[in-house]
C-alpha cells in the first residue's frame, strides 16, 4: 500500500466525501459491471478536480481513507495515479489514448549528476531507441526536451495531470515543447535518479508498448534489454562521470516507484566508496549507526532508516544516507539485536533468508561493500531535520540525534565532472 504525502489532517468538503463512497463502492464491487459503474464516477469526478487544480480535494479523502479503509484508499490512489498519467484526446476525429511514461536512470558518482536540458539531436536519438525497442509499431512518441531530477518532476496529481495534458497536445498537433522553465535547484547526492519523461499516444484501443503488441509478456524483458544496451551510451553522454544503469521505461508513477526503490542499494555502495576514498582509509576502519525513523515513533511504523557513518573509533557522524521504506516494508521488520557489530558471519548467514527484510539488506550491503562494525539502534526516532539548510539528521553511536559533517581537513564535497 503506498502511503499519502506526510501532511496535516485536511477537512473533508463534499467532493472528498464523494471520492470516499466511490472509492469504497469501487472496493466492495462484487462484479466487472459494478466495477466499471464506480470506475467511471470516480474518473468523472478525478477528471474534474484535476482540471481545476483541487489537489486538496484529493489529499483530503487519500488521508481519510489511509487510515481508515485501505483496501478504498488504494484505490482511490490507482485512480487518482490513472487520471493523471493518462488521457483520451481527440484529433482530426480520431480520438488517441495517451499515457505519460517515465525511463529512470540510476546514477552514481563521487562528482555532480547532472540534469537539465536534453540536445534535439540526443533527443532523436533516444526517440529513435525508444520507438525501437520498447513502443508498438504504430504508437505515437514525444520526448521531454529536459533530464528531470526527482526534486523537477510534478510533485502532485494535479501538476501530473497538467504536463499529461500539455505533452499529449503537443505530440497530436506535432507541436514544439519548451524546457522546463526555471526548474528547482538539484540536492547533490553521490547516487540518484534521472528521468527521461515522454507521452506515448495510439488511436484508441490500439496498443502502446511492444509486449502489447506481441501479446506475449515475456516481450517485456526481451524490450528492457535491447533499450539498456542500445540506450546506454547515450544516455553516459548525458551523464558524465556516472556509472548508470537503466531501468524499462513505464507508466510513469510505476516507473518512479521502482526507481525509488532500487537507487537505495547504490546510495550504501557510493557512500562507502566516497567516504573510503576521501578520507583515505579501508571499509573495515567505518562504522555504521542505523536507526530507524517515523513519524510517531512509539508504537507506529517506521517511515525509513537512517544510516550514519562515523569512522571506527570516533563518535562523530561523517556522512548519512536515508532508506526509504515504501508499501509495507515496515512491518516485515524483524526483532533482531540492537548490538549487531559483534554477530559473526555464520550468524549474518542464518539471519538473512532468502527473503530480506530492509533492515536484513541493508546490513548485507553494509557487509558487501567491507563495513564491519555496525551498531543498530533498537529504539525508533521521530523524524527529525536540521532547521539550517534541512538536511536529516542522523544517530550518531550514543543514539543522538546529529548533523553529519564530513572533517574539517577533508577534500570538500562534490564537484563537476569534466
Amino acid at each position: 500500500m503506498r502511503r499519502p504525502s506526510k501532511s496535516t489532517t485536511l477537512k473533508l468538503s463534499s467532493d472528498s466525501h464523494r471520492l470516499v463512497d466511490l472509492s469504497q463502492g469501487l472496493m466492495q464491487s462484487s462484479s466487472r459491471i459494478e466495477e466499471q459503474s464506480w470506475e467511471n464516477g470516480l474518473d468523472k469526478l478525478l477528471h474534474k478536480l484535476l482540471k481545476t487544480g483541487h489537489q486538496d480535494t484529493i489529499d483530503a479523502a487519500l488521508d481519510h481513507l489511509f487510515k481508515s479503509d485501505p483496501g478504498a484508499y488504494d484505490c482511490l490512489m490507482d485512480a487518482a495515479e490513472a487520471a493523471s498519467e493518462s488521457c483520451s484526446i481527440e484529433h482530426e476525429g480520431v480520438e488517441y489514448d495517451a499515457l505519460l511514461i517515465a525511463a529512470p536512470i540510476l546514477a552514481w558518482t563521487r562528482y555532480s549528476i547532472a540534469s537539465g536540458p536534453i540536445a534535439p539531436d540526443m533527443r532523436t536519438t533516444l526517440s529513435a531507441h525508444l520507438g525501437a525497442h520498447v513502443l508498438a509499431a504504430d504508437a505515437r512518441l514525444l520526448l521531454a526536451p529536459t533530464l528531470y531530477a526527482i526534486d523537477q518532476l510534478p510533485r502532485s496529481h494535479a501538476e501530473t495531470y497538467a504536463l499529461t495534458q500539455r505533452m499529449a497536445q503537443a505530440l497530436i498537433k506535432n507541436a514544439a515543447l519548451r524546457p522546463q522553465p526555471n526548474p528547482p535547484e538539484t540536492a547533490p547526492f553521490l547516487a540518484d535518479t534521472r528521468y527521461l519523461l515522454a507521452v506515448v499516444a495510439a488511436p484508441k484501443g490500439d496498443p502502446l508498448f511492444r509486449w502489447q503488441a506481441a501479446l506475449n509478456p515475456g516481450e517485456r524483458d526481451s524490450a528492457f534489454r535491447q533499450w539498456r544496451t542500445q540506450a546506454t551510451p547515450n544516455i553516459m553522454q548525458l551523464l558524465p562521470g556516472c556509472s548508470i544503469e537503466l531501468l524499462l521505461p513505464e507508466a510513469y508513477y510505476f516507473a518512479c516507484r521502482e526507481a525509488d526503490k532500487l537507487i537505495r542499494p547504490a546510495s550504501i555502495s557510493a557512500a562507502v566508496n566516497y567516504l573510503t576514498t576521501t578520507l583515505g582509509v579501508d571499509p573495515q576502519d567505518l562504522r555504521a549507526i542505523i536507526g530507524g525513523f517515523g513519524e510517531q515513533p512509539v508504537g507506529a511504523r517506521i517511515d525509513e532508516y537512517r544510516i550514519g557513518f562515523t569512522l571506527r573509533h570516533s563518535p562523530e557522524v561523517v556522512y548519512g544516507v536515508v532508506w526509504p521504506l515504501y508499501g509495507q516494508e515496515d512491518e516485515a521488520d524483524p526483532d533482531v539485536a540492537a548490538l549487531v557489530e559483534t554477530m559473526g558471519s555464520s550468524d549474518e548467514d542464518a539471519m538473512l533468508g532468502e527473503r530480506r527484510t530492509p533492515l536484513e539488506e541493508i546490513l548485507a550491503l553494509l557487509r558487501e561493500c567491507g563495513v564491519v562494525h555496525i551498531k543498530r539502534h533498537a529504539e525508533r526516532f521521530p523524524l527529525e531535520f536540521c532547521e539550517d539548510c534541512g538536511a536529516p539528521l542522523y544517530p550518531d553511536p550514543d543514539a543522538e540525534l546529529v548533523h553529519a559533517e564530513m572533517p574539517d581537513d577533508a577534500p570538500t564535497g562534490t564537484g563537476h565532472f569534466h
